[in-house]
């Protein structure tokens, strides 16, 4: 069986988003900027509902933030 990983765009979207800081987007989803830092690094995965307000920050869908990676 295949292993999948949960990766994510966060750091280009933060980034194309006039450099918007980690703390920002903590701010703007209700989360530590612990959390954003876990969910960049791919040592979290956040929950369905933290996936939908992140999307909704950046003005895209969950897929464009998340996608599964098959190693």
């Amino acid at each position: 069986m295949e292993k999948l990983s949960l990766r994510n765009n966060l750091r280009r979207l933060r980034f194309d988003r006039d450099e918007m800081t980690q703390q920002q987007l903590a701010d703007a989803v209700g989360v530590t900027r612990q959390t954003i830092v876990a969910i960049e690094k791919g040592n979290y995965s956040p929950s369905l509902e933290l996936a939908f307000r992140i999307a909704r920050v950046f003005n895209t869908t969950v897929e464009d933030v998340f996608y599964i990676e098959s190693s």
